[in-house]
């Protein structure tokens, strides 16, 4: 990619910064808790990176629980956005139904407003890391899954979107098949002179405009410096954004980027805007597509 079409993408991130601080109370947030599922699991682990309790929920398939059942099954990580939590997705979409007429077992892990992202600024936020370190084995002694890359998957909405492609660009050993549903892709982006609050709480997790530590999460310059051999190595990228979203043109810049390296992903943008009726059809798509590459 050349300078002048980076440039255009920090644009566009910029101001889908500003817009994501107007609507993400309206929009990001989930509506009031329903009751959980049957088949919807909570719970809380010890994190020694993190220094306190995160907790956690997971969303069984059918017959997971049957006395007699000792099947194993692939995992999905599913994330949050901003100014969300863990319980989002089951508060607010009908990806339990979704799940028991799949076959994967799914995670909803705390991200808090951390962009899933290791912070330069508070020693006990390390976002990235707990999840990959910590959370990942939990599942994988606790539940009958099957631990391999093959049959681990993560994706995400808006912040959760970049952080479920950050970790398939950073950990393509762990993780086969990634999902970014209206990604805040163009996160590294922000800070707080062109993108205020949201733009300040990536300042303090990831440092000034120059650090490294901002460099080393920038998924842009990540998918940029690839090389041929770790591109064949990457897990396979499903990318989708509504038209009318505030986000669309940063993950068509991306997805250019994606065509021009040329790795392999797919790309949907149809009608629609930065809600939870948005989400609710793309984890929905998203769990055919994973089914349907899983036969491959």
């Amino acid at each position: 990619m050349n300078t002048d079409r980076h440039g255009f993408v920090l644009r566009s991130a910029v101001l889908a910064a500003v817009l994501l601080v107007i609507t993400s109370a309206a929009s990001g947030q989930a509506p009031t808790a329903k009751p959980l599922a049957p088949n919807v699991v909570e719970h809380k682990f010890n994190s020694k990176l993190m220094g306190r309790d995160m907790p956690y929920r997971v969303i069984l398939p059918a017959g997971y629980t049957d006395a007699k059942a000792t099947s194993r099954h692939p995992v999905i990580y599913l994330l949050h956005g901003l100014t969300g939590h863990f319980n989002n997705w089951t508060d607010s979409t009908k990806v339990e139904e979704y799940a028991l007429a799949s076959k994967f077992i799914i995670v909803t892990p705390e991200g808090d407003n951390g962009w899933y992202t290791d912070s330069v600024t508070k020693a006990t936020d390390k976002y990235e890391s707990y999840i990959v370190k910590e959370l990942i084995p939990e599942i994988e002694a606790k539940y009958r899954v099957i631990a391999d890359r093959d049959n681990r998957m993560i994706a995400g909405l808006s912040m959760g979107g970049y952080g479920a492609t950050k970790f398939g660009l950073k950990y393509p050993e762990m993780f086969s098949i990634i999902g970014a549903f209206s990604g805040a892709l163009g996160a590294a982006s922000f800070t707080e002179k062109n993108a205020a609050t949201a733009g300040r709480g990536i300042d303090s997790i990831m440092g000034a405009e120059d650090a490294e530590s901002r460099k080393a999460n920038d998924i842009f310059k990540l998918v940029r410096e690839l090389t041929p051999e770790r591109i064949k190595a990457l897990p396979f990228i499903y990318q989708s954004c509504g038209t009318e979203d505030f986000l669309i043109q940063n993950n068509r810049e991306f997805m250019m980027l994606l065509v021009e390296r040329k790795v392999p992903h797919e790309y949907r943008q149809h009608p629609g805007v930065h809600n939870w009726v948005f989400w609710d059809d793309q984890i929905r798509e998203f769990l055919q597509v994973a089914e349907r590459r899983m036969k491959k």
